[in-house]
C-alpha cells in the first residue's frame, strides 16, 4: 500500500494540527477551563467547535451530504492522530468517543433519511451527545455481549426493557443511546439493537461510576431500566441482529481508539523532547545522554510500528474487508504504546513529569484504561489464536 495521503486529507491534516496549536493546546494551560471530571467543560468545548465548524474541520468520518468531510478510513487515521495532540482536540471536530462510533454504525444501519434525520443528524451538528449501552454488572456481558441479560419483551408495537448496564461511557447528559438488550436465548441470535432518547420515561442513571483516570464527557454510568417502552421502528437492523450491531460498531471504533492514542504518544515524547533538549544533567543536556536517547528512540520505534499497523487496518477497511485481525493486532499494540510513551515521559521529565505541571500525569492516569476498553488485550489475543489456528500459514497473506 502507499503511505501518501491525498492532496485533501494533506490539506486537512495541516489544518487540523494548525487549529489544534491555536485553539486546543492553549486550553490546557488554564484550569478555570476544565471541569471537576479533568476535561474542558462543555461551554467551553462548544465555543471552540464554532470556529472548527466555521473553518470545515467537522466530523471527518460522516458523508460529506450530512455536514462532514467524507475523507475515508484511512483519512480518518491522519486526522484523528493530529486532533488528539490534545486529549481535548477530538471533541473539537466532533470525532471523539463515544459519538464517532455511534456516528458510524448509526449512518451504516438506519435504514430511511427520516430516521437518519431523527438519530443522527442531531449527533453529527453537535447538537447532542450519545451513548452505547451493551456492558452490564453483576457478571453479565463485558467482552462476551452473549452474556446479556437486560431483556426486551415485544408487547405490541413496543418493547418494554428491563435490566441495567455500567460503565456507559458519555450517559450524564446523553441524549440518544443506543441499547443492546436480549430478545431470545438463542446463542448467535439473542440480541437486538435499539434506539431511545434520554426524555423517554421507564430508565435513570444510577451512579457516574468513579475512575482513576480522568473522564471523558458524561463520565461512566451505571442504568436501570424498569420498563422502558419502545418503539419498533426505532430498533436497529433485524430482531437477532443485535450481536451484528456490536460488531460493526466495534470494528471501526476499535481502530479509531488507537489513532487518537498514537496522538497522545506523540505528545507524550513532544513534551519529554522538550524537557530533554534543555535540562542540564552532569555538563550537558539530558538529550546528549546515551541512556536517554535509547529511551526516546525506543518510543519512536513503538509509535512507528503502531502508525503502520493503524494505517494498515485503515486500508483494509477501505477495501471492504472486516480486518478483525489487523484491528486486534493494532489494538493490542498502540494500547501498549500509549502506556509506554506515558511512562517514559514521565520518567525522562523525572520530578516535573509526576507533578500535574505539564499533560503528562493526566496521560498517564488515563493510558490504563486503553488495555481494557473495547475488549481487553487478552481477548483480541485469543482472536488471534483462533484465528491462527483455523488458517494456519494463510493467517500471515499479503493484501485483503
Amino acid at each position: 500500500m502507499d503511505f501518501t495521503l491525498s492532496p485533501q486529507v494533506e490539506d486537512y491534516r495541516l489544518r487540523v494540527r494548525a487549529f489544534v496549536d491555536k485553539h486546543v493546546l492553549p486550553l490546557e494551560l488554564d484550569k478555570a477551563n476544565f471541569d471537576e471530571h479533568e476535561n474542558i467543560r462543555e461551554d467551553v468545548v462548544a465555543r471552540v467547535r464554532q470556529l472548527a465548524k466555521a473553518e470545515g474541520l467537522w466530523a471527518f468520518q460522516m458523508p460529506k451530504s450530512r455536514g462532514g468531510a467524507e475523507v475515508g478510513v484511512v483519512g480518518m487515521a491522519a486526522l484523528y492522530e493530529e486532533a488528539a495532540r490534545s486529549p481535548f482536540g477530538p471533541a473539537m471536530f466532533n470525532c471523539a468517543p463515544p459519538d464517532d462510533g455511534n456516528m458510524i454504525l448509526l449512518n451504516k444501519v438506519l435504514k430511511t433519511d427520516a430516521l437518519k434525520d431523527k438519530w443522527l443528524q442531531p449527533i453529527i451538528d453537535g447538537k447532542v451527545r450519545s451513548a452505547f449501552a451493551m456492558t452490564e454488572p453483576d457478571g453479565g456481558c463485558g467482552s462476551d455481549p452473549s452474556l446479556t441479560y437486560t431483556t426486551a419483551t415485544k408487547v405490541g408495537d413496543k418493547w418494554v426493557i428491563k435490566g441495567r448496564k455500567w460503565f456507559i461511557t458519555g450517559a450524564e447528559g446523553a441524549k440518544h443511546f443506543i441499547l443492546i438488550a436480549k430478545t431470545s436465548d438463542d446463542k448467535r441470535k439473542g440480541l437486538t439493537a435499539f434506539m431511545f432518547h434520554a426524555d423517554q420515561p421507564g430508565w435513570r442513571i444510577v451512579r457516574r461510576i468513579p475512575i482513576m483516570g480522568p473522564e471523558e464527557h458524561g463520565g461512566h454510568c451505571e442504568l436501570e431500566f424498569d420498563g422502558l417502552e419502545i418503539n419498533d421502528e426505532d430498533r436497529l437492523l433485524e430482531v437477532g441482529d443485535g450481536l451484528k450491531v456490536t460488531q460493526i460498531r466495534l470494528g471501526t471504533a476499535r481502530l479509531t481508539h488507537c489513532m487518537r492514542w498514537l496522538g497522545l504518544s506523540k505528545r507524550c515524547m513532544e513534551i519529554a523532547a522538550g524537557y530533554v533538549e534543555n535540562r542540564q544533567s552532569f555538563g550537558m543536556t539530558l538529550a546528549q545522554h546515551e541512556g536517554v536517547q535509547w529511551m526516546l528512540g525506543d518510543v519512536a520505534k513503538e509509535i512507528h510500528v503502531g502508525r503502520l499497523l493503524t494505517m494498515n487496518a485503515a486500508w483494509k477497511l477501505d477495501q471492504g474487508d472486516h480486518a478483525k485481525t489487523d484491528i486486534s493486532i493494532a489494538k493490542i499494540h498502540v494500547a501498549d504504546t500509549l502506556h509506554k510513551a506515558a511512562d517514559t515521559a514521565l520518567q525522562l521529565m523525572g520530578a516535573r513529569g509526576y507533578s500535574k505541571d505539564t499533560l503528562v500525569d493526566w496521560i498517564y492516569r488515563y493510558a490504563r484504561q486503553a488495555r481494557l476498553v473495547d475488549g481487553a488485550s487478552e481477548i483480541h489475543k485469543m482472536v488471534l489464536s483462533q484465528a491462527y489456528l483455523a488458517k494456519k500459514q494463510d493467517f500471515f497473506k499479503w493484501g485483503v
